[in-house]
């Protein structure tokens, strides 16, 4: 198969800006797809679709959208219609993770949690599937992790909001299917990002031990190379050699 098999396609990637996002976003650019990325800040989102076109052929937009929001959300989607012509793909990638016990979560933070790793993927699958049921297909992935099924102290709104997802996640692949709507959920272990560093309190050093970002993306691009009548539901990933 062509390594431009997504060329005619538009993919919207969340939380791109950095890490396991911009990962996903340069691989299924690399493809050949339309990307359409947010973040949180136009600056930061400015600086990826840079990094990303810089001396390539890779189609990247993007707009400032906060998932935690639906009216943002809801302006986001309506942009990407305007810019190109609709989604074909969702990734929703954007996460948060705040590590206190539940006696030390402020409400704030709690919300906050929630509000990005579990809300934010319905409002935009929300706004992503209409669009999809009325081009007759589409394919939502879930970027979520080995907490939303395995729970660990401190982790008291992730391990919800990540359990929460696993839960979101089978019910649409479940409600969806028979309207040509394939939804994955992909569940890493520990990535080699900013995020994970500041989760385990690493600080910004390289850990070849654990997963790649682009090793994310290569799975996102696996799951749309699956023929239409095949759907892996979902996949779990783990460093082959975790730390001893």
């Amino acid at each position: 198969m062509s390594e431009m098999f997504l060329a005619g396609r538009t993919a919207v990637v969340t939380g791109a800006t950095r890490g396991i996002g911009l990962s996903i976003a340069r691989a299924l650019a690399d493809a050949g797809a339309t990307v359409a990325i947010c973040g949180r800040s136009q600056s930061g989102v400015d600086e990826a679709v840079s990094r990303l076109t810089n001396q390539s052929q890779r189609k990247v937009v993007g707009k400032a959208a906060d998932v935690r929001t639906s009216t943002d959300v809801a302006a986001l989607f309506e942009w990407v219609d305007r810019e190109t012509g609709g989604p074909d793909v969702l990734v929703n990638n954007a996460g948060l993770g705040v590590m206190k016990s539940a006696a030390e979560l402020t409400v704030d933070e709690w919300r906050q949690t929630i509000d990005t790793n579990l809300s934010g993927v319905f409002y935009c699958s929300r706004e992503a599937l209409g669009r999809m049921k009325n081009r007759g297909r589409g394919y939502i992935i879930n970027i979520g992790s080995l907490a939303g099924k395995n729970a660990f102290a401190g982790g008291a709104a992730y391990n919800a909001s990540k359990f929460g997802l696993t839960g979101l996640s089978e019910a649409m692949m479940l409600d969806h299917r028979y309207d040509n709507v394939r939804v994955s959920h992909i569940m890493p272990g520990s990535v080699d990002t900013e995020f994970s560093a500041r989760s385990t309190g690493g600080g910004s050093a390289k850990a070849d031990w654990k997963i790649a970002p682009e090793d994310i993306g290569e799975i996102v691009l696996m799951l749309l190379r699956m023929p239409e009548r095949t759907l892996v539901s979902q996949i779990e990933v783990r460093p082959a050699k975790p730390r001893k």
